[in-house]
């Protein structure tokens, strides 16, 4: 598991250390240029005479980059520092100089901007130390200048996920243009400049990274939206932090999901393995049954029950016979993918959909005498329009920043898609508040926040923002809250570790649909059996996070 814990946690865990004199700029650097090489090696045969430009700051970021750099010049590479500020690092300008590293005081000469910023681009690496996790807000003076400056005119980069105008931020997320062969190779130090560290926004110009190296343990910022787009490959360097707090932010990764799954044993029938009840699908939406039913089968469910509209009915079952049609017992219920949500639909658009949902809400809440006990809830699409003012907390709400916006909007809340998208930990969470219930915050990172946890998913291939891939998501979900269903209402924060590890396994299940391309929703649940079967055999192997 990647553990994310905020900046001040981390200061607070650096404070007694640099107190008793812990040289943690030392450790920090050298692994710093450790990575830089290792980046250098990988992508081009020789290491001396590679260029590399630090960009630096005020602060200990900008220390960390001097006295890499100072590393790096003494192994033979050309090195030049940029400073953005009049109190760069006194001694890591000294050792910098002292390798043979040669610094260009942009501080002392601003009007010099686009000619530095334009020599800059025709370096090999650049390393960004402009600013570190104690900055709040968009990037300012000189750093901002230097980084819009590089920017020039260019086109957003397709890494920044500028696919999403809630993803813009200000002039973030642009590459930098070159005149030679390609552009540098960018590593940030601790961070990408101007990203909010605890909450992942862009407010501001943001250079985007190839890797982040960063100290001690991972900020939120890096593993959440949107600003996980700009971070690249990240690398946490341990330089002996004792954090004992509870981390801000969890990312699961194979190990976890595959230590965690129940595998079923010669005792074990299909009750004990857990049965989903799924409302889903109208006349005019039936394949949305159709796919969350088969994602719940190929996930391993005990059984599948469906409750619908006859004619829907059948079309699951022509798809998967193992599907039951009718009531019965049940251990998870996944409710609303595939039936309307908005309170203008013509009479009988739902195909009484509503009332079977919102009977199947009852039934997880433990509302319905002679229904058993409660049991989990997978609230997707149109469920969400059947929700009370409460939730428990094994309610499970999957919406888009769409779906989420009109949640928010319907308790007060003043917000708009574009907020949302911004910053999907503060509205996710905000959803909690309000609602009680886990919500698992679909996108191309997911968000899942329940009680006094959250977890930022980064699994899947572009490729899966597909229609249908929601209901897919929805009926993979479902199975696996069935097979934990008693553990789940007991213990509150486990809803959102089950969603976190959902959305992995979905994303798994896309890159092996088809690795590198296209994949449609049914590809996709069909792909399921195979990435569970590959993360349980060898999870080292599987399909790496980011």
């Amino acid at each position: 598991m990647i553990a994310a814990w905020n900046a001040a946690d981390v200061r607070a865990a650096e404070a007694p250390l640099l107190e008793a004199g812990a040289p943690l700029m030392e450790r920090a650097s050298f692994a710093l240029a450790l990575h830089v090489l290792e980046d250098v090696r990988a992508r081009q045969r020789h290491v001396r005479g590679t260029r590399v430009v630090l960009l630096v700051g005020a602060g200990n970021n900008g220390g960390d980059a001097l006295h890499a750099g100072a590393a790096l010049a003494r192994r033979g590479l050309r090195v030049d520092a940029v400073l953005t500020s009049d109190r760069a690092h006194p001694a890591g300008l000294a050792a910098l100089r002292a390798a043979g590293g040669v610094v260009v005081d942009l501080a002392r000469a601003p009007e010099r901007l686009r000619a530095v910023a334009a020599d800059v681009a025709r370096a090999d690496v650049v390393v960004d130390g402009l600013v570190g996790i104690g900055a709040r807000g968009p990037l300012r003076g000189l750093p901002a200048d230097l980084v819009t400056a590089l920017a020039g005119a260019a086109a957003p980069t397709d890494t920044v996920g500028m696919e999403s105008p809630g993803l813009r931020g200000g002039d973030a997320g642009y590459s930098i243009p070159t005149t030679g062969g390609g552009r540098p190779w960018v590593v940030a130090v601790d961070l990408p400049s101007g990203i909010g560290a605890d909450d992942g926004t862009l407010p501001g110009p943001v250079l985007p990274a190839d890797r982040t190296v960063t100290f001690g343990a991972a900020k939120p910022g890096l593993v959440l939206p949107p600003a996980a787009r700009v971070v690249g490959d990240l690398t946490v360097v341990d330089i002996g932090l004792d954090l004992t707090g509870p981390p801000a932010v969890h990312r699961l990764v194979p190990d976890d999901v595959a230590s965690a799954w129940p595998v079923p044993g010669p005792a074990d029938h299909k009750y004990t393995r857990g049965v989903v009840g799924l409302v889903a699908g109208t006349a005019a939406y039936p394949g949305a049954a159709v796919l969350a039913a088969s994602a719940a089968v190929r996930t391993g469910a005990g059984m599948v029950r469906y409750r619908g509209p006859d004619a829907v009915g059948r079309s699951v079952v022509a798809v998967r016979p193992e599907v039951v049609v009718g009531p019965g017992r049940v251990q998870s219920w996944v409710v609303g993918p595939g039936v309307p949500s908005g309170p203008d639909q013509p009479a009988g658009a739902d195909d009484g959909q509503h009332e079977r949902g919102g009977a199947g809400l009852a039934a997880a809440r433990g509302d319905l005498a002679g229904m058993g006990d409660p049991a989990p809830a997978v609230v997707d699409a149109g469920g969400l329009a059947l929700l009370g003012d409460r939730c428990p907390p094994w309610f499970v709400l999957t919406p888009h920043a769409g779906e989420l916006t009109t949640l928010l909007r319907s308790h007060g809340e003043d917000v708009r898609r574009r907020d949302v998208e911004a910053a999907p930990l503060r509205w996710a969470r905000r959803a909690h508040e309000l609602t009680g219930a886990t919500v698992l915050l679909k996108g191309g990172v997911t968000v899942v926040v329940g009680p006094s946890v959250a977890y930022a998913q980064a699994d899947a291939p572009g490729w899966l923002a597909t229609a249908g891939a929601g209901d897919v998501l929805a009926g993979l979900l479902g199975a696996m809250l069935a097979a934990r269903s008693t553990e789940v209402v007991e213990r509150p924060a486990l809803a959102a570790e089950v969603a976190a590890a959902a959305a992995l396994v979905h994303g798994h299940a896309a890159h092996r649909a088809n690795p590198g391309g296209p994949v449609s929703a049914l590809d996709v649940a069909e792909a399921v059996p195979a990435a569970v079967a590959g993360l349980l055999a060898s999870p080292a192997t599987t399909v790496p996070t980011r």
